[in-house]
């Protein structure tokens, strides 16, 4: 009996979320069009473009940047080309080498290795912040240290990403890397306030 008259009610349940759904993916497909054409700006639609292989609109010079921080990671090749001995990151041939585009530069100078050690470096860190959170007893605790993780995690994934041509360029700083004061006293606060509180995880409950 009560099988019978739960099994309806479940039907319904799965037959709203589905056209949920349905409706959601029909929204966001016609809304593509509108998106990419009346709110974007031009020079935020052509790095979707760049994203896509899309041919960019009146300006074919507008990839040369990525093309360029591609090319100097591969002229790094397995031991880079030494410190400050990079050809293209030497005559600045990527702009702002030093903040947005600092991977690229790692890339030529240390090469292969250097990369995969800036990276294995930081996934050390993510990772040894995930456990530290794990292990907090306050649930305001927790959830500091899980969003730091997560804040590092978007800054490293979205700036690698955009130098090698993976996501859209949008000018975010790679941590404890890129060059200015402003970030990395932001990582560092961050960093801080949550050892701080995992230092007094023991002392009782916040």
């Amino acid at each position: 009996m009560v099988k019978k008259l739960s099994l309806p009610r479940t039907r319904k349940k799965y037959l709203r979320l589905t056209a949920v759904i349905v409706v959601s993916i029909v929204g966001f497909i016609s809304s593509v069009n509108f998106i990419i054409n009346d709110v974007l700006k031009p020079y935020q639609r052509n790095r979707v473009y760049i994203l896509l292989q899309l041919p960019v609109e009146n300006d074919p010079w507008a990839d040369w940047n990525i093309k360029n921080s591609k090319t100097a990671i591969g002229n790094g090749g397995l031991f880079g080309q030494g410190y400050r001995e990079g050809a293209i990151t030497k005559f600045r041939f990527v702009p702002e080498q030093n903040t947005d585009f600092i991977f690229c530069t790692i890339g030529e100078e240390w090469g292969y290795i250097g990369s995969l050690t800036v990276l294995s470096l930081f996934t050390f860190l993510i990772f040894r912040l995930i456990i530290m959170a794990e292990r907090q007893r306050s649930v305001y605790s927790r959830v500091f240290g899980y969003s730091v993780a997560c804040i590092l995690f978007m800054h490293v994934f979205i700036n690698i990403g955009m130098v090698i041509g993976l996501a859209p360029v949008i000018g975010i700083p790679l941590p404890f890397f890129s060059y200015g004061g402003s970030s990395m006293m932001a990582f560092t606060i961050m960093l801080f306030i949550f050892i701080k509180l995992d230092s007094e995880r023991m002392v009782g409950l916040r």
